[in-house]
């Protein structure tokens, strides 16, 4: 636990960078708890009950990227420890700590272990109920056991409902150890109870599943990662020496590095749902098994060299610390995510000017102004029509096409908040694509920065093109946001210079004006 811990701890604040994910925990631990509880209708129910637990935890000690992250590292080091117990109860002392400590070092647990969302606290809850199977496995059968099994899933459930997948990796090892009829009936009793609770959030997050739309369908190539962790497990569980009926390492670990793989794998033909952080506990049983091949190592020495066998683990951790510096210290480095939406902010505090207007593309980069509001004080946000707090949304919601092009039209400098280049995706909404339209056709770009993954560029409208009288519109009834504030202005181009032609008598001439656009 000390270990993951420091590990955690190290690096937390990652510059002060905050990338999209977390931007989203940020922004939503800032609302009040009805504001929550209205977002949740909406969207991201799924993380429901992480977010009220973020926005007490903001409460209490202020937004920052400590509070922030810290959660995860509690979690991750609550997750290792019961690793280290479990190898400890199966497999002697020298597997359950090195079990514990290699949980820490792999690589998707450290990019976890500092992430503000809720995969570490499923991992630590899975790692905790699958302690209390093994208690109770090895004849530890009490009715507050069963009680703290069962709350441990739901809470596991409520914070991300596929980790009820642990309920199958822990069916997988009753049929591997075959108990007596009593754990049977406690154990399918109390995960009944279990699902039950959890069904209701997982049968309404459904209505909002266009939120994983953006998860790409399941290739052979995603498989490989998957393939080559079932591949390492399959070795450990070798070296353990498994034998139906008896509780070991391989029972327990193998089942929850592999039935959470294959679980989500069987989701995929359903839905797209391929990422590893929905089944991230599954990396327990994979750290149990790494250690019970250092234990069968230390043995192995023992037998050969008692004085030698103490220094096996010490000299596994030491290589593989070595081995994986350059990861650790990738992911501990702003670079290691998509973007980072403080970043920007600081650009945009520098670069906007009194009277400036702000659009995002796509809506949902409004993030950066959610987290860092006083970068954006004095800039117009004309294409808002909703607040995302008012609107119970995450990225607002914005007006129609015609009513953006219009308040765009009638504004002479607008900051433009979007992806980086090498990060950006095409461009597929009505709204962005009118917003790119417009700024293409009557602005040109005086400045621009990318920086982390985001982009700012400046604009000002084109010399020919200048507002010359007002357009009356109707304000947006009851909405917050720039379009009710200044109506728009119609374009007509500029008179050009008065010139005078060849002959006995001068007279002036205007170049034939170019048809507004029609809206």
């Amino acid at each position: 636990m000390v270990w993951t811990f420091a590990l955690g701890i190290r690096g937390l604040s990652r510059q002060g960078s905050v990338w999209r994910d977390e931007a989203a925990t940020w922004q939503v631990a800032e609302r009040s708890t009805a504001e929550i509880w209205h977002m949740l209708g909406n969207v991201d129910v799924v993380h429901g009950c992480y977010y009220l637990l973020m926005h007490g935890l903001f409460e209490c000690f202020g937004p920052s990227t400590t509070a922030l992250r810290l959660p995860s590292v509690l979690a991750m080091g609550v997750a290792a420890a019961c690793v280290a117990v479990i190898g400890r109860r199966l497999a002697g002392m020298w597997a359950g700590l090195a079990g514990g400590m290699a949980f820490g070092l792999l690589p998707a647990v450290q990019f976890y272990l500092q992430e503000g969302r809720p995969y570490a606290l499923v991992a630590a809850g899975a790692g905790v109920a699958t302690l209390l199977l093994v208690s109770v496995l090895q004849g530890r059968d009490r009715t507050v056991d069963w009680a703290v099994y069962g709350g441990t899933v739901v809470i596991c459930g409520l914070l991300n409902w596929l980790s009820l997948m642990i309920l199958a990796a822990h069916l997988a090892t009753l049929l591997w150890t075959r108990p007596r009829r009593r754990v049977w009936t406690r154990w399918t009793t109390t995960s009944a109870v279990a699902v039950v609770c959890v069904l209701p959030l997982a049968l309404f997050s459904r209505s909002q599943s266009e939120q994983v739309a953006w998860i790409p369908p399941l290739t052979w190539h995603m498989l490989i990662g998957p393939a080559i962790l079932l591949a390492i497990g399959g070795v450990g569980a070798l070296l353990d020496r498994p034998r139906v009926g008896r509780l070991s390492v391989a029972a327990v670990g193998l089942p929850l590095l592999a039935v959470p793989q294959l679980g989500l794998v069987g989701l995929c033909l359903i839905q797209p749902l391929f990422l590893d952080r929905y089944v991230l506990f599954a990396l327990l049983g994979l750290a149990l098994l790494i250690g019970s091949s250092i234990g069968s190592a230390v043995r192995a020495v023992r037998s050969w060299h008692p004085r030698a066998s103490v220094w096996v683990l010490p000299v596994v951790i030491a290589v593989a610390l070595v081995a994986l510096l350059p990861q650790s210290l990738a992911k501990r480095s702003p670079a290691s995510r998509v973007d980072d939406v403080v970043a920007i902010a600081a650009e945009v505090r520098r670069m906007k000017e009194t009277g400036s207007a702000v659009v995002f593309v796509p809506a949902a980069r409004r993030d950066t102004k959610s987290v860092s509001p006083s970068a954006f004080t004095g800039l117009r946000d004309i294409a808002l029509a909703e607040s995302p707090v008012k609107s119970g949304t995450l990225k607002g919601v914005e007006a129609s096409s015609a009513r953006i092009r219009v308040a765009m039209l009638a504004q002479q400098r607008i900051l433009l908040v979007t992806d980086a280049a090498r990060v950006a995706r095409p461009v597929t909404a009505k709204r962005d694509r009118t917003k790119m339209s417009v700024l293409e056709t009557y602005f040109t770009a005086v400045a621009d920065k990318q920086v982390r993954g985001r982009r700012v560029t400046v604009y000002e409208r084109l010399p020919h093109f200048q507002p010359v009288r007002r357009l009356r519109t109707r304000p947006l009834q009851g909405r917050s946001g720039g379009l009710g504030a200044q109506p728009p202005a119609r374009l007509t181009p500029a008179p050009a210079p008065v010139t005078a032609p060849p002959g006995p008598r001068a007279r002036s001439w205007r170049q034939p004006p170019v048809p507004p656009p029609a809206w």
